[in-house]
């Protein structure tokens, strides 16, 4: 594994490396950062050269002031390791990155995999989870550990499952990671800049192939955005991992890398 730090749009981005072959690019959720994907590295590197990094904000990249967007963040990193093109896996908030930057850099991507996705601009209207009175008055109190805790329920454990169907290393990692996430938010520097128009309303736009993951236990605006994504991407797969909830690689580990790595051997 060799490590480094990029200089990019103001930010020092920290990347690993494992790997040799075609760049396969690991985007992480907002709630955790590059260490979500340690149950896929070894495995992916079998054939990949992948990268795995920290977004700013999360994990050992810090926030800095100033405007931002973590797609333009994503290509300022593929310049600095000299990647034209490449494939890209990205789960909840780097699934809407990769969105993003598809829809902006389309010549950059070879086929994308979106693991319980966000999407720019898509507002379903849906009933907010149960847990969303206890984290507004968690947000007032500036209780970040209590926050984690309760998004560790909503995304980790799913809509009214308990918290012993996960296994409890994954809850606390996850916990750890997001509170990272969420203290570097409070700081309240940087400022997030939104694609406009939003991927909602371009998906059609989408050139490169692309599978969609779910896991039927996760928030439902999740899943309908999974609905949404197999709709409207032109080429496109949809796979449902029963039993799972927002972070399937890190539940189920071997059977989303044999999903993965069927598709990916699959493409042209």
């Amino acid at each position: 594994m060799s490590t480094g730090t990029a200089e990019v749009n103001g930010a020092s981005i920290r990347y690993e490396i494992l790997g040799e072959g075609d760049p396969l690019v690991l985007v992480h959720a907002g709630i955790a950062d590059s260490r979500m994907w340690e149950p896929q590295m070894e495995e992916f590197a079998r054939r990949y050269r992948v990268i795995r990094y920290d977004a700013r904000g999360f994990g050992r990249t810090p926030s800095v002031a100033g405007p931002y967007s973590h797609h333009e963040d994503l290509r300022g990193l593929l310049n600095h390791l000299g990647i034209k093109r490449a494939t890209f896996v990205g789960c909840s908030m780097g699934g809407g990155v990769i969105l993003d930057f598809a829809l902006s850099y389309p010549e950059a991507v070879a086929a994308f995999v979106l693991v319980g996705s966000a999407i720019g601009g898509f507002n379903p209207d849906v009933e907010p989870p149960k847990e969303w009175d206890e984290l507004v008055a968690a947000d007032e109190a500036g209780d970040l550990k209590q926050i984690s805790e309760l998004e560790v329920r909503m995304w980790v454990d799913g809509p009214g499952q308990g918290t012993s169907r996960v296994e409890t290393e994954i809850r606390d990692l996850v916990r750890e990671m997001n509170l990272i996430a969420l203290r570097n938010e409070d700081s309240e520097l940087g400022e997030a800049l939104e694609l406009e128009p939003p991927a909602a309303d371009r998906l059609h736009e989408i050139q490169a192939p692309a599978l969609v993951i779910v896991g039927d236990l996760d928030q439902p605006k999740t899943i309908q955005g999974a609905d949404l994504l197999s709709r409207s991407i032109p080429e496109v797969r949809k796979v449902v991992m029963p039993g799972t909830a927002h972070l399937p690689n890190m539940e189920r580990p071997e059977e989303f890398n044999r999903i993965v790595l069927d598709f990916l051997a699959e493409l042209p």
